[in-house]
């Protein structure tokens, strides 16, 4: 039945991407970038070694958790290939010239035709899946042919279909895995109920990832003198309903810098941010007016911008560096709080809203006393007057979230080690 239910999805995921290709930009990527797949790989690959890894992210998120990964195989294994695909556009599109891998592609849409074609043509020595994606023909034929599949920082939750009774199916993708890399002791505990011993808590990558892109920081053009002193705000990934409990205090605080980073930068939800934020400019504004125009001090009677909204990618990373206070979005819309850890590497008090509970790096962010979790523009308000307020509150939450991220470092080198203990790959 689990079976069937799965192929039925299949079908109907490829006939509503199809259709959404028609009018949404995103499908429409998702079909060109699959277009003739199969001779695009064969084509590449002829070029390059037969010692490959296939590393495999479904978006942008899990190649920036995977990333660390990548990097060290890269390393330590110079003379194997390093095959990368994406499910989504947002992932392949961002990362399609990233140096570290020899060849990205798009993962053909599972089927037992394509994964044994897929095998046939990439045939991989190791096969890593990021965090999740569990394509049931794909991670069949690895077992298959026995190659070694890893599944890294991955976590799970009681309420999964793995751990109900009528999670068959779902278990027998995980029984694919030559070993299962979680993230936390829930994760191992879960696993363990249902009877895989295979699971070891190696953490997260996405902590080395984060430590990685401080070190080596890089300083955003004009955003020094952007925030000329001031006290500032980041607010990083952030959509409508998180805006629009934020747009009041900005507003209202013509004192404050501003920086909005909203998840999507498509025009029409840029205009929203301009909309919802009185005395705003966008980055790409600014920069041009930069060596023009010195930007000027408030005047109440005639307020200008104290609110940057970032209409590029690529720049949050660095961005949440800038702030005092730093706040990510996602936690009063979308699927949940994006990722909190970009913000605390930099020792900065992190605030999101309620929509946090499937991710426990916020969990336990809170718990550490690095981060701060509102309901809505009234607490938000409270949290953040109560920060700026009270110095030594604001510093000793500062201290805790950046200790708490380097507390967690170490889970690359956990997995490079089974890695290198199993002799999975050759020197």
């Amino acid at each position: 039945m689990g079976k069937a239910l799965y192929i039925l999805f299949l079908k109907l995921y490829s006939s509503g991407i199809a259709i959404a290709s028609f009018f949404n930009n995103k499908a429409k990527l998702w079909i060109k970038g699959r277009h003739n797949i199969f001779s695009t790989i064969s084509d590449k690959l002829s070029h390059t070694c037969s010692n490959r890894i296939w590393i495999h992210c479904s978006s942008l998120g899990e190649f920036e958790q995977g990333r660390p990964l990548i990097e060290s195989l890269k390393k330590n294994y110079p003379h194997y290939s390093i095959i990368l695909t994406f499910f989504s556009p947002s992932g392949y599109e961002h990362q399609k010239n990233y140096q570290s891998a020899n060849h990205i592609f798009y993962l053909p849409m599972d089927s037992k035709k394509n994964a044994q074609k897929f095998f046939d043509v990439v045939q991989p020595r190791l096969v890593i899946f990021i965090k999740y994606e569990f394509w049931y023909y794909y991670l069949s034929e690895a077992k298959k042919r026995k190659v070694p599949l890893l599944l890294v920082s991955a976590t799970f939750r009681k309420d999964q279909p793995f751990f109900q009774w009528y999670g068959k199916f779902h278990r027998e993708m995980l029984s694919c895995f030559t070993h299962l890399f979680v993230q936390n002791r829930v994760s191992l505990n879960l696993l363990q109920k249902i009877n895989f011993s295979n699971v070891s808590i190696s953490g997260d990558t996405r902590f080395d990832r984060v430590l990685e892109i401080a070190r080596n920081f890089k300083p955003v053009p004009g955003i020094e003198k952007f925030c000329a002193g001031k006290t500032v705000i980041v607010a990083g990934s952030t959509w409508l309903e998180d805006d629009e409990e934020l747009d009041h205090y900005a507003n209202a605080h013509p004192d404050i810098r501003f920086i909005i980073a909203p998840h999507d930068i498509g025009e029409s939800r840029l205009k929203e941010c301009e909309k919802l934020y009185h005395y705003s400019i966008r980055y790409s504004q600014f920069l041009q007016q930069e060596h023009k125009v010195e930007v000027p001090t408030f005047d109440i009677q005639n307020r200008t911008a104290n609110t940057l909204i970032i209409d590029n990618v690529g720049m949050l990373k660095y961005l949440y560096s800038y702030a005092i206070i730093c706040y990510v979005g996602g936690g009063f819309g979308g699927d949940g709080v994006h990722n909190v850890l970009e913000a605390a590497v930099y020792a900065k008090p992190v605030v999101f809203g309620p929509v946090y509970e499937k991710y426990h790096e916020a969990i336990e962010l809170i718990e550490h006393g690095g981060a701060f979790s509102v309901i809505d523009a009234i607490e938000l308000e409270d949290t953040l007057n109560e920060l700026f307020d009270n110095p030594s509150q604001c510093n000793t939450a500062a201290t805790s979230a950046r200790d708490y991220v380097y507390s967690k470092a170490g889970a690359t080198e956990n997995v490079m080690k089974y890695i290198q203990e199993k002799r999975l790959l050759t020197n």
